[in-house]
């Protein structure tokens, strides 16, 4: 996957750095929106009060990547 996107253990993950904090939660924030439209929810984890980990995988498809998945990776890449 491009855009450092690392497929490892059936998911897709990245870390996105920010400024602050305040910046790393609007980034989530705008990724709620997105994953409600399409139904796919990514695991997100905020650690060191400005970096964003997404994981993406889809459970009902055995924890694997899918194509939502990489469409997932593609809208949040253009936040």
């Amino acid at each position: 996957m491009e855009n450092n996107w690392i497929n490892e253990k059936g998911m897709l993950i990245k870390t996105f750095t920010f400024s602050n904090f305040v910046e790393a939660v609007d980034f989530v924030n705008k990724i709620v929106p997105l994953a409600e439209k399409v139904g796919h929810h990514p695991d997100i984890e905020i650690f060191s009060y400005k970096n964003v980990k997404i994981k993406l995988t889809t459970h009902d498809k055995g924890d694997m990547v899918t194509e939502k998945d990489t469409e997932l990776a593609k809208e949040i890449d253009k936040i």
